[in-house]
């Protein structure tokens, strides 16, 4: 089976897209998730772009990844200097990645009229480049800027750039069509002719203007590349980048190709709406493999065929990606995804605790709540369905007191009133919000009895509003990311009131965390 390598640049070009801004635990969570299911290699940034690049790969070092390299990506030399002087190459070097990926000029008006340098300069540029960053010990991969709009305006000085790339060391080219405006039989063209000038691994690296990403893509796989660049989601600039989603169900489960780890391919679904959450970004119902719609059947000759035959109007089945099939007029869905989540309750056979668990996960999803995110808020349904729950405490009251004077910092109280066991609690607590009031509270009620909750610590935390014709009066969705020494986790908590939500995520924080614990001494 030939492997097809996986290149994610969700955290470098993926950023780029409007309205897209991950902090620095954002993206050092986003790189577990990726390299926990397998992808190759992780664009990290630039280093020199902003001080959170640069923190980015001093923090990423720490992180013990299993399968994944990370890379650092900058621009070549710049014209008159050389490349051990350059800061951008120091930058690149400096970040300690075993990998480097090059970005150059490969059209000649880029060269001419952006760089405003010469043609056979530019060539010295990527060549000095490339070999500075190979004679430091890195792997280099060679990213040709704009190679389809160079290609066809000037094809022998396309072609003489990944040949200065190929002669310095580069391991893979990476054809990049940057503006997003080639159409597949020019691009199978092009990729055909570079495969028969270099020696090289090809790389692809598609953007969607013409909304033809993913097709370009696969044109370029069958053309004899062996690496695909994009983001998840289809995140980036102007119109984005190709879906890596779509590009790697297609490549895994359609062409036969080997992408990932054994199995990750039914967690797309769940990485897909990880990521939207993380990026405080609404789910595309209509993505194609991992959207709500995408195996969404709405009554007439659909349903009917549908329940005698899934095929009859599903490409595939849809648990391959993770996903579910929804039957909208009766709400039947979604077992698989169950199943696969309560595997070790071994749930099998227990088709009436099933049916229990996927009807309060429906309920409270039309509630607007949502799991992909908060995996322990899920376990707990999952306890209650199963009668394993018993609470560890007992929420009496809770008070939020919020004090500003004019042109002061507001001051934050939380009083709060538990019952744990037939021990009545009364804490308050100051804080710089709410939430942080809240926890103060809840802490100083448990910690004696439980001490092993000081090594919970909160990593986000992200609110979005569920039903917005409601207005200010509309429910809002709080997913709150925790961590302790074992992992990480989500909990949701959904109301009209933020506190509230605020406080539902946060005592299922608690309360997983205590359970986990339990479960783990045993």
């Amino acid at each position: 089976m030939t492997r097809v390598f996986i290149y994610d640049t969700t955290l470098r070009d993926g950023s780029q897209g409007e309205g897209v801004n991950f902090s620095l635990v954002d993206k050092l969570q986003i790189t577990r998730r990726l390299d926990d299911l397998g992808i190759d290699f992780i664009e990290g940034g630039y280093p020199l772009s902003n001080p959170k690049d640069a923190e980015y790969f001093r923090e990423v070092r720490k992180l013990k990844l299993n399968h994944a390299k990370v890379a650092a990506f900058g621009m070549t030399r710049r014209k008159g200097v050389r490349a051990e002087d350059d800061t951008c190459i120091r930058a690149l070097l400096d970040a300690e990645t075993p990998l480097v990926t090059i970005v150059g000029k490969t059209w000649d008006l880029h060269v001419r009229e952006v760089l405003g340098t010469s043609l056979d300069e530019n060539l010295a540029m990527i060549e000095d480049s490339i070999a500075c960053c190979k004679a430091a010990g890195r792997e280099v991969f060679y990213d040709a800027e704009h190679f389809f709009d160079g290609y066809r305006h000037n094809p022998e000085y396309a072609l003489a750039t990944l040949k200065a790339a190929e002669r310095a060391g580069a391991s893979v080219l990476i054809l990049c069509d940057t503006n997003g405006g080639t159409l597949p039989p020019d691009l199978s063209r092009a990729v055909a002719a570079v495969r028969q000038a270099v020696k090289a691994e090809l790389g692809i690296h598609c953007h969607n203007d013409s909304d033809v990403a993913v097709g370009n893509t696969l044109a370029a796989v069958a053309c004899g590349a062996t690496q695909v660049q994009g983001t998840i989601n289809g995140i980036g600039e102007r119109c984005g980048n190709v879906d890596l989603i779509s590009v790697i169900a297609n490549l895994g489960l359609k062409l036969g190709y080997d992408v990932l780890r054994p199995d990750s391919l039914r967690r797309l679904t769940e990485l897909s709406r990880y990521v939207y959450e993380t990026a405080n970004m609404n789910f595309r119902p209509g993505q194609p493999f991992v959207g709500s719609s995408a195996f969404a059947h709405k009554g007439g000759m659909h349903t009917h065929a549908v329940a005698k035959l899934s095929a009859s109007y599903e490409h595939l089945d849809p648990g391959l990606v993770g996903n579910e099939r929804r039957i909208l007029v009766s709400e039947l869905s979604g077992q698989s995804t169950i199943l696969s989540k309560t595997a070790k309750y071994h749930l099998a056979n227990d088709r009436a605790t099933m049916k229990r668990i996927l009807e309060q996960v429906q309920d409270l999803e039309n509630a607007g709540y949502e799991f992909e995110a908060a995996e322990a808020s899920f376990d707990l349904i999952v306890k209650r369905c199963l009668g394993l729950y018993v609470p560890k405490f007992q929420r009496l009251a809770y008070r939020v007191n919020i004090e500003a004077e004019r042109d002061g910092v507001p001051m934050t109280e939380a009083t709060v009133k538990l019952l744990v066991g037939e021990k009545r609690m009364h804490t308050v607590s100051e804080g710089d919000g709410p939430v942080n009031a809240l926890d103060g509270a809840l802490r100083k009620a448990l910690l004696s009895i439980y001490p092993r909750l000081s090594e919970l610590h909160l990593e986000d935390y992200k609110v979005r509003v569920v039903n917005a014709r409601a207005e200010t009066a509309a429910r809002v969705r709080v997913v709150i990311e925790w961590r302790d020494g074992d992992g990480t986790w989500g909990t949701v908590g959904v109301s009209e009131n933020v506190v509230e939500a605020s406080w539902q995520a946060l005592a299922d924080a608690v309360e997983y965390k205590l359970f986990k614990d339990e479960e783990a001494a045993r």
